[in-house]
C-alpha cells in the first residue's frame, strides 16, 4: 500500500470560504477494482489505490451550522441531512481527495446553491435521520423517482475504531475534485482527525449506488463499516487541477460559469 495521507490536514490556503459540522457520519466502504470506476472520474485525476483496490463510499450523516468561514451560522438552511456517494482519488500533483457522484441532500436551498455555486451533483431528497439509543438509521428517498432511487442504513455504532492505514485512506481527505467550467478543480478543506468508532450494519437496503452507476456494488456487504460522531471541516477557494480542457462527459452536470465559490452564478458548463 502506498503511504496513506497524512493524518492532520495541510495548512488550509487563505482566505477561508465556509464552515460547517458534520455530525453522526456513517461510513460504509466497498473495495473495487481501479479501473471499474476511472471512467467516473473527471479529468486530470485518477482512482486513488490502497493494495490494488480503490473504493465506493456510502456515507450519510447530519450537517449542521454551515456558515461564512467567520460569520454566524445559516438558520434553518444551513443545517440539514446528506447522504453522499464518493469515490476516491489523486491528480497529478498528488493531491488525494473525493469525487462526489451524488450529493442528496433534504433541503431545497443547499441543493441550489451546490450546484450553482460549485458544481456539485445535489439533488434534493426526502430524508430522515433517527437515533435510538445506541442505533442510527438514515433513509433518503429521491423525490420524483421510484424505488431504484432510495436507500436505508441502519448501524450500532460500538469502540473505537483502529488508526490504521486503510481507515486513513479513506477520511483523511483535504479536498475534494469537482469538474467545472470544462476543467477540473481541487476544493481543499480542513478538519480535525476524524474519532472513528467500529460499527455493527444491522440494515442496508440502497438503491443510490446504482443509479450512480455502481449496481455491482450494490449487491454486496460493505467490506469496511465506521461511524463518528463528527468534526467541524473548513473549506477554502478552490485551484485548477491542471490547464487541460475536459471533454463534457455524461457524468458531470451543468454548472454556472466563474470559478467554484466564485460569486454569483452565470450561465454556463459543469
Amino acid at each position: 500500500m502506498p503511504d496513506p495521507p497524512p493524518r492532520t490536514a495541510p495548512p488550509l490556503p487563505r482566505p477561508h470560504l465556509l464552515r460547517q459540522h458534520w455530525c453522526d457520519v456513517t461510513f460504509l466502504h466497498w473495495a473495487v477494482p481501479p479501473g471499474s470506476v476511472q471512467h467516473l472520474l473527471p479529468p486530470g485525476t485518477e482512482p486513488d489505490v490502497a493494495d490494488g483496490a480503490t473504493y465506493v463510499g456510502l456515507v450519510p450523516f447530519r450537517l449542521v451550522g454551515t456558515a461564512a468561514a467567520h460569520g454566524p451560522a445559516i438558520p434553518w438552511a444551513g443545517t440539514f441531512l446528506e447522504t453522499n456517494v464518493r469515490l476516491y482519488t489523486v491528480d497529478g500533483t498528488g493531491r488525494r481527495g473525493v469525487v462526489f457522484l451524488s450529493m442528496d441532500a433534504g433541503r431545497a436551498l443547499p441543493v441550489v446553491v451546490g450546484r450553482a455555486v460549485f458544481g456539485l451533483p445535489y439533488r434534493w431528497s426526502r430524508m430522515r435521520f433517527r437515533a435510538d439509543g445506541d442505533v442510527r438509521s438514515y433513509t433518503t428517498r429521491l423525490r420524483g423517482r421510484g424505488p431504484e432511487t432510495r436507500s436505508r442504513v441502519v448501524v450500532r455504532p460500538a469502540g473505537p475504531a483502529p488508526d490504521g492505514p486503510l481507515e486513513r485512506f479513506l477520511t483523511a481527505r483535504w479536498g475534494l475534485h469537482v469538474a467545472r467550467l470544462g476543467r477540473t478543480w481541487y476544493l481543499p478543506n480542513s478538519h480535525a482527525p476524524w474519532p472513528l468508532r467500529r460499527a455493527e450494519l444491522l440494515e442496508l437496503d440502497d438503491g443510490l449506488l446504482a443509479a450512480a452507476g455502481l449496481g455491482d456494488v450494490a449487491r454486496r456487504p460493505p467490506d469496511h463499516v465506521a461511524f463518528s460522531e463528527g468534526v467541524t471541516a473548513t473549506f477554502a477557494p478552490p485551484a485548477p487541477v491542471s490547464g487541460e480542457r475536459c471533454q463534457g462527459t455524461a457524468n458531470h452536470s451543468r454548472a454556472p460559469e466563474g470559478p467554484p465559490g466564485s460569486g454569483p452564478a452565470r450561465r454556463g458548463t459543469a
